[in-house]
């Protein structure tokens, strides 16, 4: 991944809950040996603040490897808060949305917390201040419901794609 590149690359991935986000990150990282952070767990693991998630990615900048970072993302300002954050460190950042259908997700969610209302009252309380990409944003959209090689391929191709524009 790293590339010829001059910029190394942070791939900003979210969505919502049980659309695949996690297994999409540490497959993807895994496979190609880059650092992955989910940042909803380390700050509610560690009572991170904002701007001490903002200051740990700004110190991960300083490995100039390429990132993997899910969490942190739901709304247009905080994914442009870290992509600033990331592009005054010299990185590119590339927004991939994962999208899986309301009766996937509610599946996956009732499975995860073996309850229909916590999974309702989890994925209500996510959702409520989540926010699309915009078009501004020109995330790489993928499928949760595709295989991680059909994803892969995607994200590669979307890459390359914005490398050559």
């Amino acid at each position: 991944m790293e590339g010829k590149k001059s910029k190394p690359r942070a791939l900003l991935v979210f969505g919502a809950p049980c659309s695949g986000k996690t297994t999409f990150s540490e497959k993807f990282a895994k496979r190609f040996d880059l650092a992955y952070f989910n940042f909803d767990e380390i700050r509610e693991e560690h009572r991170l603040t904002r701007k001490m998630m903002l200051l740990i990615i700004e110190l991960l900048t300083r490995t100039g490897k390429t990132l993997v970072i899910e969490g942190g993302l739901g709304t247009e300002k905080e994914r442009a808060e870290i992509r600033n954050v990331l592009r005054a460190s010299g990185y590119e950042p590339a927004l991939i949305w994962i999208q899986t259908d309301i009766a996937t997700i509610r599946l996956r969610m009732k499975m995860r917390y073996k309850s229909v209302s916590k999974a309702r009252d989890v994925y209500d309380a996510a959702v409520e201040g989540m926010e699309a990409p915009s078009e501004i944003e020109k995330p790489i959209i993928l499928s949760g419901k595709h295989t991680f090689d059909t994803q892969t391929r995607h994200v590669l191709a979307g890459l390359a794609d914005t490398e050559q524009k």
